[in-house]
């Protein structure tokens, strides 16, 4: 996998990945940015989020899961020294629908965690990475 970034103006970046899409990503005024566009850290967290995000859906589908919507929430403790990494990281899966199998949602959310994530398998080995899951029953 290849990326390239480059400067647009002060600290607004534009990179693009081998899909060809182009994202921004700027920074604080005060270190010279202009807020336009996401930080690189929320891009990294929004990165994580969405791989799993994906391989739950993914993974729903196949067992026949009728939901309805499924929204994803990720937050991070950092440290408060530089570097200011991510010193813990909770996910919250959030499961729209009516009459789910809390088994099958387990069942996918732990094989996204353990099998196919990339994001989480990879930042689980540096960080604590924990989860849970609401199952949001939808009104007809």
């Amino acid at each position: 996998m290849k990326v390239e970034v480059k400067q647009v103006d002060g600290l607004t970046m534009a990179g693009r990945g081998e899909s060809g899409h182009w994202i921004i990503m700027d920074g604080p005024k005060e270190f010279g940015g202009s807020e336009a566009a996401s930080k690189p850290m929320e891009l990294f967290l929004l990165s994580l989020a969405g791989c799993t995000g994906m391989d739950v859906i993914s993974l729903l589908n196949k067992m026949r899961v009728d939901f309805q919507d499924i929204r994803i929430r990720a937050e991070t403790e950092r440290s408060k020294e530089h570097p200011k990494v991510f010193t813990s990281i909770k996910l919250e899966y959030l499961i729209y629908g009516n009459d789910i199998d809390k088994r099958k949602v387990e069942k996918a959310i732990n094989k996204s965690q353990n099998l196919y994530c990339s994001a989480s398998i990879m930042l689980k080995k540096i960080v604590p990475i924990n989860y849970t899951y609401t199952i949001i029953p939808r009104e007809e």
